[in-house]
């Protein structure tokens, strides 16, 4: 049976009719004017999932105020800055407390702070038909079932992938007094959230939000007709490439949505938030469970003490692991050295190892094949005499001519080439973008295109004595001229090594190698647990650092 229109205006409870049923109060802004009185409820309503012809049905039943006025055409014209009143039935689902375990935070006769862990929906609606927050909140809380039938003890909400801090009003009187700090902006809200790509360092989103003009589940930025919402965070921590980013977020603001659509709006939106933009395909074999968001901080004035309190919470595990995800980048080893130093032979004793492994004399080799790429540019550019006779590719012997002929021409040819390798390289490491340990074998690491040297984490030398390279090569056939030729257009290898962080060496017998190949892969397992606990130290002193700010701007 729907209340009594005359009556539910007098109930001292902003949340409640007559009778246990529900009332919502609202100002109506500047940017409402124009707005039919039924879709500004319907927009209002839109989370707890109370349709427009049901608010219709309520508004024609003359259980709608306009400044204090019983409004009854639901197409009544709003003229922006009134205060709006709006009755209607409760669920009719009884609550049933629920006995499950419940994080306490903090509790007194007044108020408890809880964590909620992600994928719990806080308060029943009509669309929801697992059991919520709330209903854990009853059998830990028992008082509070006399509060509000619908939601009682909740002063505030958080969507139900967030996980974190929530205030419970165990009284009426903390429940009103909560209730008009939070809608005041009298708390210290903060978030942590993990999203795409490099945000600016901070900055402020002042960016109105209302309901999306086609979807209804969605909020979208309004800049017409949207409520105020203001946002301001703070980049903590990026990935290298600048794939990710961990960011704080304040918001002055209590906006549905508010922070998922600020975000993406700037560009960067939450990770496993596809509702607001996120796609899998940009962070390729990570694994993202939910929306990667978390209420971190929560400051407030206790209700009755008047005295101010505050809560820090660090992220779940499932924030931390994919947090962690997005720090473990691979390793990857560049070896280089002198011609016939032996670099293809540790790269095939790190193949063995069953280490990912790319080659760039292999990629040449695919770039002057008939056809490929280095192919058709070097022929266009030196003509067709340059192209093998029995048409497998390019004549190497006649390029090695024409390169010791002229400087500027090898110059040429070195431009042309290395980009097309460095592209492959980076091919190659993008598709092994969630592999410990790779390696790559690039002759001209240190004298070559920088981006080759940029792409690698270590540079790995490999040294052998001139004498013996030299042998070596004249062993494969090389003319008498060729060793000496080679080491012309490289570094001295005394240099070359100088400038690696890790040298092999290679002076061994050939049965020696594969040691030396598991030497190097320990090392740089070991070079990598010990980034990984450099990360976990600074991550772990990072919340309550953070923390110590945050209280700091409460008691300002």
């Amino acid at each position: 049976m729907k209340p009594d229109a005359s009556s539910f205006p007098a109930s001292p409870d902003p949340d409640l009719g007559q009778g246990g049923d529900r009332r919502w109060n609202r100002t109506a802004q500047a940017a409402d004017a124009g707005l039919r009185l039924d879709r500004f409820w319907s927009r209002e309503l839109a989370e707890e999932s109370v349709s427009r012809e049901k608010i219709k049905d309520w508004i024609k039943s003359g259980l709608a105020l306009v400044n204090n006025e019983k409004v009854l055409k639901p197409n009544a014209t709003l003229a922006g800055d009134e205060q709006l009143s709006l009755c209607g039935e409760a669920l009719e689902s009884e609550l049933i407390p629920l006995d499950r375990d419940l994080d306490i935070r903090y509790q007194d006769r007044d108020l408890a702070i809880v964590a909620k862990p992600p994928g719990l929906t806080v308060h029943p609606a009509p669309s929801v038909g697992e059991p919520t927050l709330v209903h854990t909140l009853l059998h830990h809380f028992p008082q509070i079932a006399g509060l509000d039938p619908a939601r009682p003890g909740i002063v505030h909400r958080l969507d139900k992938d967030t996980s974190g801090l929530m205030a419970v009003a165990l009284t009426e009187a903390a429940r009103l007094t909560l209730a008009e700090d939070f809608a005041e902006r009298r708390t210290v809200k903060a978030y942590l959230a993990l999203v795409t790509g490099r945000p600016p360092a901070q900055g402020i989103i002042d960016a109105p939000l209302g309901r999306h003009p086609r979807i209804k589940v969605r909020m979208a930025v309004r800049p017409k007709d949207g409520r105020e919402a203001r946002s301001t965070f703070r980049t903590l921590w990026t990935t290298p490439k600048g794939k990710a980013s961990l960011v704080l977020v304040r918001i002055h603001t209590g906006r549905t949505h508010q922070i998922r659509v600020h975000l993406s709006h700037i560009g960067h939106p939450l990770l496993g938030d596809a509702t607001y933009g996120y796609k899998p395909e940009a962070l390729p074999g990570l694994t993202v469970p939910r929306v990667m968001l978390h209420s971190f901080f929560l400051g407030l004035t206790h209700p009755r003490k008047q005295t101010p309190l505050s809560f820090s919470l660090p992220p779940p595990g499932d924030f931390l692991e994919v947090l962690a995800a997005l720090a473990r980048r691979p390793l990857r080893l560049g070896l280089t050295g002198a011609a016939g130093s032996g670099k293809s032979a540790l790269l095939r004793a790190l193949t063995d190892l069953g280490l990912p492994c790319f080659s760039a004399d292999a990629a040449v080799a695919r770039l002057y094949a008939r056809d490929g790429e280095a192919f058709v540019l070097l022929t266009g550019r030196f003509g067709p005499d340059l192209a093998a006779k029995d048409g497998s590719g390019l004549d190497r012997a006649r390029l090695l001519s024409l390169m010791r002929g002229s400087e500027s021409v090898r110059r040429e040819v070195m431009d042309l080439i290395h980009p097309l390798v460095a592209r492959e390289m980076e091919r190659f490491f993008l598709s092994q973008a969630r592999t410990g340990i790779m390696a790559a074998e690039i002759p001209l690491l240190l004298e070559a295109d920088p981006s080759f040297r940029r792409m690698v984490d270590l540079a790995v030398g490999v040294f052998c004595p001139d004498e013996m390279r030299h042998a070596r090569l004249l062993a494969r056939g090389s003319a008498p001229d060729i060793p000496a030729l080679l080491d012309s257009w490289q570094w001295p290898q005394a240099d070359k090594m100088r400038a690696c962080q890790l040298v092999v060496d290679n002076s061994g017998p050939p049965e020696a190698l594969p040691g030396k190949a598991q030497a190097l892969v320990q090392a740089a397992r070991d070079l990598m647990a010990h980034r990984e606990e450099r990360f976990q130290a600074w991550q772990a002193g990072l919340w309550p650092e953070l923390a110590a700010e945050l209280e700091q701007e409460l008691i300002s």
